[in-house]
C-alpha cells in the first residue's frame, strides 16, 4: 500500500471520529427502546453501526488495497443497514424526527468519506 498524503490521513481521522461518534449515538438511541426489542432492533442496529467502525479499521490494518477495499465495501454495506435500521425505528416511534436527522446527517457524512476513499483506491490500483 501507498503511504498516505497529508489530505488522506485527514480524511482518515475524520473518518474515525464522525464514525465513532455515530457509533456511540446509536447507543444512546437504543438506550431509550422497549425492552422486548434487546435482542431484535437494538442489538441489530448497534451491531450494524458497530460493524461501520470495526471493518474500516480492520481493513485499514491490512497492507494490501484489494483487502482494505473489501472491508471498506462491507463497512459501507453495514452503514446502509443502520440507516434502513434507524429509519425503521422512526417509523415505529422509538426516535423523533430530529434524532433521525442527526443520525442520518452522521451516516451521509461517513459514506461519503467512505465512498471516496473507496474511489481512491479503484483509481490507484
Amino acid at each position: 500500500m501507498k503511504p498516505e498524503t497529508w489530505s488522506q490521513k485527514l480524511t482518515t481521522q475524520n473518518l474515525k471520529k464522525t464514525t465513532d461518534e455515530y457509533v456511540h449515538y446509536v447507543y444512546f438511541l437504543t438506550r431509550k427502546f422497549p425492552r422486548e426489542e434487546m435482542y431484535g432492533i437494538i442489538s441489530q442496529l448497534r451491531r450494524a453501526a458497530l460493524s461501520v467502525m470495526l471493518n474500516y479499521i480492520e481493513g485499514y490494518a491490512r497492507n494490501k488495497e484489494k483487502v482494505h477495499q473489501n472491508f471498506l465495501e462491507i463497512a459501507y454495506g453495514s452503514l446502509k443497514e443502520s440507516k434502513y435500521l434507524l429509519h425503521f425505528s422512526l417509523t415505529e416511534g422509538y426516535i423523533s424526527k430530529s434524532e433521525y436527522k442527526n443520525a442520518i446527517k452522521s451516516a451521509e457524512e461517513i459514506g461519503a468519506m467512505i465512498w471516496g476513499i473507496l474511489k481512491n483506491l479503484k483509481s490507484e490500483s
